[in-house]
């Protein structure tokens, strides 16, 4: 079989490769096309940063699986890879320490002016005191996004004996306790850190989550890193803030990895052209996992790490549709600044045969990642979070036929939980429960918001008038009490996003207890 490597990647893979018997042409920068031609056999390609399309991917007819040499997937179409039965699989981990090291490097190249003094220094200055630095040493660090390049991070910073906290609304306070962290709010984070570190994802919900509140709120001379994803960070509000205070922003990550004029060159101090994967360590731990990964899959069948997992005969793919939204709906209702500490799931009917393939559903929508998750990944997702899952029995004897219910509950010591369940009725997904609101009968399609209140007179009307006076138009509308008569729920349907802001001024003006959008 042959395997195609059109990118720049340690030797080892073609290794691997080879002595297990495989055919392999590894051309780095070669034109897809023109590959593709020379090579229509193709079994598997490894990749890294290529962009791998639904034409790239027609033109080799015999693919069956393609390797990201890396832990991010979006530059690969696997929608369109799946429903051509080829398997898109990536490498988590492999480049976390890269990463880690490089934002220790940036971290004390900002603070001890390295770059500017080297300059100066050539230039036959001797500049020492305008370069007086500060130390990394005793100093608070926050971290945002505590993932594998976060808790690496975390461990590197021990060194330097350093206060840490830490941003992720996915974390549970077990999990940052076994690192020594302490759980924060971004808005805390930016109030004490003497130097920041980013890693979050960029999502529909972390679109600029750096804003300008947040950077307004930094002390003059601390150091920021962003070595995760350029659309997290609003440039245009850090660039209004660096006019009045005196801040460090060192920057590894950009809108296109290209040669080019930057947008944020006027405000880095440091600018890299995204090096932080780029270690020979880290090359050689992704071509080795990525080589070993074809092997496994298509010798073995061995699946970790597949992003594009198939559906299994038998079940519908709605019923992952619904426990995404199910697990969407139910992080919303707590709130996602806080993250769970168990999630309990019931499957009824013939749907707790497929508990393996509706869990990953469960947790990507908890997590607010619709990218497809294989059961591995789920659970390895679950475990470096620190949250505990509970596959519960089931009691048949309720009819509520093949729906699923899920719990998720915060806290270790004061509670907070909530139940949601759901099903597919005449080929629609239903939600037939939140909380102890009962009877919903709610098709979640499209933008949502929901308001829990105390009972009482006229509170739905001024819920409705409030979204209409946004020019949000309001489509459908489920208002039920719960069981004791005492609550209401409203539950909209709505034509657009309703923003933070806006929920915000109805839970305050109309007393509301939970207010939250949420899109299917």
């Amino acid at each position: 079989m042959l395997v195609v490597i059109p990118t720049k990647l340690s030797t080892v893979a073609a290794d691997i490769l080879e002595d297990n018997g495989y055919q392999v042409v590894q051309q780095a920068g070669a034109d897809l096309a023109e590959l593709a031609k020379e090579n229509p056999t193709a079994t598997a390609m490894i990749v890294r940063s290529e962009k791998i399309t639904a034409e790239v991917i027609d033109s080799f007819p015999n693919l069956k699986v393609i390797v990201r040499a890396g832990a991010g997937f979006n530059t690969i179409d696997i929608k369109y890879a799946r429903s051509k039965d080829i398997a898109v699989m990536n490498t988590p981990g492999a480049n976390s320490n890269a990463v880690a090291e490089e934002v220790i490097g940036l971290m004390l190249a900002g603070c001890r002016h390295f770059l500017p003094a080297d300059a100066s220094t050539r230039s036959g200055l001797w500049e020492k005191a305008k370069f007086m630095g500060t130390e990394l040493t005793g100093k608070t660090v926050g971290i945002l996004g505590f993932g594998n390049i976060g808790q690496l991070l975390a461990k590197r910073l021990k060194g330097f004996e350093t206060d840490v906290l830490i941003y992720d609304p996915y974390v549970s306070q077990d999990k940052a306790r076994d690192f020594g962290v302490t759980l924060a709010t971004k808005e805390e984070i930016f109030d004490k850190a003497d130097f920041i570190s980013l890693h979050m994802p960029a999502t529909e919900e972390t679109n600029k989550i750096i804003n300008k509140d947040l950077l307004s709120r930094l002390k003059s001379g601390s150091v920021l890193v962003n070595g995760a994803r350029a659309e997290i960070l609003d440039e245009d509000a850090l660039r209004e803030v660096k006019k009045d205070k005196k801040i460090i922003f060192c920057n590894d990550v950009y809108m296109k990895d290209a040669a080019g004029d930057k947008s944020c060159a006027d405000i880095a101090d440091i600018m890299l052209p995204h090096l932080g994967a780029s270690s020979v360590e880290a090359n050689t731990n992704a071509a080795r996992m990525a080589g070993n990964q074809v092997v496994g899959y298509l010798e073995r069948g061995i699946t970790t790490h597949v992003v594009n997992k198939a559906v299994p005969d038998g079940l519908n793919q709605q019923y992952q549709e619904l426990a995404f939204t199910l697990g969407n709906i139910a992080r919303n209702f707590l709130g996602t600044e806080t993250s769970p500490h168990e999630i309990q799931v019931s499957f009824y009917g013939k749907l707790n045969d497929f508990n393996k393939w509706l869990i990953p559903s469960v947790v990507a929508g908890i997590s607010h990642n619709k990218g497809l998750i294989d059961p591995n990944t789920a659970e390895a997702y679950l475990e470096e979070k620190g949250i505990a899952l509970k596959i519960r029995e089931t009691d048949e004897s309720k009819n509520y036929g093949d729906s699923i219910t899920v719990d998720l509950i915060q806290g270790t010591q004061s509670l907070s939980r909530v139940s949601v369940r759901g099903t597919l009725a005449e080929g629609n997904i239903i939600i037939s429960r939140i909380a102890d609101f009962d009877k919903l009968y709610y098709e979640p399609t499209g933008h949502s918001v929901v308001f829990t209140y105390q009972d009482r007179p006229g509170v739905l009307a001024q819920i409705t008038q409030a979204i209409a006076a946004e020019g949000i138009n309001i489509d459908d509308i489920r208002s039920p009490h719960n069981d004791s008569g005492n609550k209401s729920i409203a539950v909209l349907k709505v034509n657009k996003s309703v923003s933070s802001a806006i929920i915000e001024k109805v839970k305050t003006q109309l007393n509301c207890e939970a207010g939250f959008h949420f899109h299917s």
